[in-house]
């Protein structure tokens, strides 16, 4: 008597290559999931919100440099929350997302939390700068509110990221701003360049400190505002002390930076 627990021959064959055409199928399926979700397709968005995040909580800076610097005024009401909630609002505006929408534990997510952590911590550690009276000129201007984010972000991103505003170096104010070898290239052969266009990041995977990175540079422009300090005639003192620069408006001004580790 047969046992009908157990296929013959030609049945098991047949389910067999049923079950490897399945998996076959699977795994092309797998492994065209794994191409569409190109790496550098994901790393060129993360590093575009990270400087829109910072660009728009730097305008917020440079548009109450008034404000900061009135002498009879104590509390500017330039608290950490105001400054993130109005960045914030900036960015959903620009980019059409609400940065809360975004998932938290995604690699996109994670850094730009750790973009607006970083914004918390550098206006909560100036706040008696900012909110100090019979002071004028406070120092508290967009560059170093960005050269502080930087450095506060590439702490709280825990070695996935960096982040750096420099410049081409005959305009870098601040040592600790100055371009790597790589951003002194880049600047000089492509950002710089008369044929570049206008706004566009250049981008590349390459290494940075030993480790396979993704870099971006996001070239920004000298807008009217900047030329109190960055124009003309070109070496009088401005407000900081430093020499103007003899810039004029949309000369390029500055980099951000971006490093995403792989």
């Amino acid at each position: 008597m047969r046992n009908k627990g157990l296929l013959g021959p030609a049945r098991w064959t047949g389910r067999l290559a049923g079950t490897l055409l399945g998996v076959l199928l699977l795994g092309a399926a797998a492994a065209g999931a794994l191409a569409a979700a190109d790496p550098a397709e994901d790393d060129a968005k993360i590093a575009q919100h990270l400087a829109e995040m910072l660009r728009d909580a730097r305008a917020i800076i440079s548009n109450n440099q008034g404000r900061i610097n009135d002498p009879e005024l104590g509390d500017k009401g330039l608290t950490a929350q105001v400054v993130l909630d109005q960045a914030m609002q900036t960015y959903k505006k620009n980019t059409g997302v609400d940065p809360m929408t975004i998932d938290p534990a995604s690699r996109d997510g994670r850094l730009l939390r750790a973009m607006m952590g970083a914004i918390t911590e550098v206006m909560d550690a100036n706040q008696s700068t900012i909110n100090a009276k019979g002071i004028g000129f406070k120092a508290f201007i967009p560059a170093v509110f960005g050269r502080l984010v930087g450095e506060s972000f590439a702490r709280l991103a825990n070695g996935e990221a960096e982040l750096k505003v420099t410049a081409p170096p005959e305009l870098v104010r601040n040592r600790k701003a100055r371009p790597d070898g790589f951003e002194e290239n880049i600047i000089k052969a492509k950002l710089t360049e008369p044929a570049w266009p206008r706004g566009q990041p250049y981008s590349e995977m390459t290494d940075a400190k030993g480790r396979p990175a993704y870099r971006v540079m996001v070239p920004e422009y000298y807008a009217a505002s900047c030329l109190t300090c960055h124009g003309t005639p070109k070496g009088e003192m401005d407000i900081t002390g430093y020499p103007k620069e003899g810039a004029k408006q949309d000369d390029l001004g500055g980099v951000i930076s971006i490093t995403l580790y792989r």
